[in-house]
């Protein structure tokens, strides 16, 4: 059997959820604005945006509902070493990029920072980890993250083990155990959230074990919608579903968010996913929706290099509430630029050339041999 026929062949008669693109884009946008404002007041309170960094809850919940849907019917056939190849095709040219951009803003960052105070040896090792999405907190001008050149891959990190985990354990477990596996991970969620006060762990070294929590939880839950068809047709459309997934990064910061943000990991944004894709899209929205769902990756990952010159620049010059607006408005739109141009220059061609590899290995075919989905 020709399995990239096959394969072909049960992408095209599948359906697309374009909403559930667009509200991956959204929430993209989401967490740039809550960086920059993170930078900008260091009390949550203050922040207007103070949970914009739950929306990498909603990504993995939607990774989940997503690789399922992808891979549940076709990992069986193609093998767990091909998935594995097709996932580090579709994620890692972009851990290069952010890593590399993120070198550079360490090194050249004309605002401020401290190369000087690190050797040669230490840049050299604190890259090659990032290259190879190796956790090493060592730097402290950059907070001690994870990964220390790029800030946003410690949530890549646990998506690779929860693909790992997919692989090996969940793609054909029963539905039963996937769903006692979503309740313990969900007391885990509580757990981590009574004890730390809130869910924002996970990106440094002391809070590790959190992003485990987080990921453990929403990738299953996002898994066992799919698998349960859980999918709420609706007439809310794509509007009015942004609107409800902006308001949880809106949501004030109070004493009680050890209890508000589990609420919303737990409940709502699986929700969302299950109106999302089952609601219907308008027509004159699709474009944005596409677009919005394309320029997401390479975004949340290239974004940060420039935050960290922003946050440099920040707290060494006065700057007013106004000029803040209309720097973030700017970094926004600039940001967004700039990722959808690394889209087209470097990520789309890089795994196109990658996947046409691949093929033409898997076929005995000349390396011009088409792209393989």
């Amino acid at each position: 059997m020709d399995t990239n026929k096959t394969t072909t062949t049960i992408l095209q008669t599948k359906q697309h959820f374009e909403i559930l693109d667009g509200l991956r884009g959204i929430a993209a946008w989401a967490v740039v604005i809550f960086h920059f404002m993170e930078w900008a007041y260091t009390d949550p309170g203050q922040n207007f945006i103070g949970h914009g960094f739950l929306a990498v809850d909603f990504f993995f919940c939607l990774s989940g509902f997503v690789i399922g849907y992808a891979y549940d019917d076709r990992i069986g056939k193609m093998g767990v070493l091909e998935f594995f190849k097709s996932r580090i095709i579709r994620l890692h040219p972009l851990v290069i990029a952010g890593s590399i951009l993120g070198l550079l803003a360490f090194l050249f960052d004309p605002f401020g920072g401290h190369p000087e105070l690190y050797n040669t040896g230490k840049i050299i090792l604190t890259f090659l980890c990032s290259l190879l999405l190796i956790p090493l907190p060592i730097i402290e001008d950059r907070g001690f993250n994870l990964f220390s050149f790029n800030a946003p891959s410690w949530s890549l990190f646990w998506e690779y083990i929860a693909n790992i985990v997919y692989a090996f354990v969940l793609y054909n477990i029963k539905r039963s155990y996937l769903l006692l596996l979503t309740v313990l991970a969900a007391a885990a969620i509580c757990l981590v959230s009574y004890r730390s006060g809130n869910l924002l762990g996970g990106w440094s070294g002391p809070t590790f074990w959190d992003g485990a929590a987080r990921i453990s939880y929403s990738f299953l839950a996002g898994l066992l919608i799919y698998r349960s068809n859980w999918i709420i047709k609706n007439k809310l459309g794509f509007i009015s579903l942004a609107i409800l997934l902006f308001l949880a990064f809106l949501m004030p910061s109070s004493k009680w968010n050890w209890l508000s943000e589990p609420f919303i990991v737990l409940f709502y944004f699986p929700l969302l996913i299950a109106l999302g894709a089952g609601a219907i899209l308008a027509p004159g929205l699709k474009k944005f929706c596409v677009f919005s769902g394309k320029i997401s990756y390479p975004l949340y990952m290239t974004h940060y290099a420039v935050l960290w010159m922003f946050g440099n620049y920040y707290t060494s010059h006065k700057v007013s509430s106004m000029q803040l607006t209309w720097i973030i408005v700017a970094g926004l739109i600039l940001l967004t630029g700039a990722a959808y141009l690394i889209m087209v220059v470097y990520d789309i061609p890089v795994r196109k050339y990658l996947s046409n590899k691949r093929t033409a290995k898997r076929k005995g075919a000349p390396s011009g041999a088409p792209l393989s989905t």
